[in-house]
């Protein structure tokens, strides 16, 4: 094996793959406007169609589609010439793929596509093609060079395709308004969906369960409080319940080395202030984040004026990603 040859062969393609999609955005103008407002306005479905590789890239825009709020279902085309086409429905628009832009398969369902009056925009290599004299809208994602060695097997036109449907998949998102508790409607197993569903609010401890003391309460009363509710600390707060401060373990530690015994301190004395502190609405992911960059394992949960109201542990954190 001749690794220097290996390795400049695929330096080439991801090259040339790269380059393929970088010349796209010289290409976005009305026309991939116009497609996105014909899919936006769409009563239906999307029905994305492609044979070979076009088929298979075609496959996973639908996918990307369907997982982003625009419904959306793949029709391979040598089934619908034979009972498929009934997955089409007035009110639907087809997205095709066909880098040749003259593929038969795809030719074939052509018929029952213009007998619905269904819009078909198609994403091709060759714009002046059957298919694109046909289409509605063409978005031309022709490439310069496939990043095969022998410039047949398709590579860098696929990879191209599948980027502009990408592009039209996100723009029809942020149409949408689509929301992170929509996306995780859409993904409910999974780290996609964890991320985006579970808030702090669904995992933070309250009430009772909630360490705390006043700033006045002795370092005994802190110490009582945080053996009580085993959680390795206790929030410090005023009069009016606002948060001033914690106390942890760490800090018990510490501050016993350099004070000696802490027993008739007050809580004020011996807690850090300004804690670390989210609010119960952010997302549990986010907490994870904050947990992980200070290399602290609670959060305080605050509310209106500072109030309290609850905690969260990295360890109700880390359960609730992966039970």
């Amino acid at each position: 094996m001749d690794r220097a040859r290996i390795l400049a062969l695929a330096d080439r393609v991801l090259r040339l793959e790269a380059e393929s999609i970088v010349e796209l955005c010289g290409r976005l103008d009305d026309r991939f406007v116009r497609a996105v407002e014909l899919i936006h306005r769409c009563a239906g479905r999307v029905i994305v169609t492609g044979m070979g590789k076009s088929g298979i890239v075609g496959r996973k825009i639908a996918a990307t589609l369907a997982s982003t709020g625009t419904p959306a279902h793949f029709l391979h085309p040598a089934e619908g010439v034979h009972g498929d086409l009934g997955m089409l429905a007035r009110g639907d628009v087809v997205l095709a793929l066909s880098n040749s832009g003259e593929t038969d398969e795809v030719l074939a369902v052509l018929p029952g596509i213009k007998r619905l009056g269904i819009p078909l925009v198609l994403l091709t290599g060759t714009a002046h093609s059957t298919l694109a004299r046909q289409a509605d809208v063409v978005l031309d994602v022709a490439v310069r060079e496939e990043a095969c060695p022998m410039n047949l097997a398709p590579t860098s036109s696929t990879t191209a395709a599948l980027a502009m449907g990408d592009a039209l998949a996100m723009a029809l998102l942020d149409l949408r308004g689509l929301r992170p508790e929509d996306y995780a409607a859409l993904h409910p197993r999974g780290s996609l969906g964890w991320k985006a569903l579970f808030k702090v609010r669904d995992l933070m401890h309250t009430g009772a369960a909630v360490p705390v003391v006043t700033e006045g309460a002795t370092m005994k009363q802190a110490m009582e409080e945080m053996s009580a509710k085993r959680m390795g600390m206790t929030a410090v707060v005023d009069a009016a319940g606002r948060l001033v401060g914690i106390i942890t373990d760490g800090d018990l530690r510490r501050q016993q080395l350099a004070r000696g015994s802490l027993l008739d301190h007050r809580a004020e004395e011996c807690m850090t202030p300004r804690p670390l502190c989210i609010g119960s609405d952010e997302l549990a992911a986010t907490a994870l984040s904050v947990m992980e960059g200070r290399a602290v394992t609670h959060l305080l949960i605050t509310g209106d004026g500072a109030r309290l109201e609850g905690v969260v542990r990295l360890q109700d954190v880390l359960r609730a990603k992966f039970v």
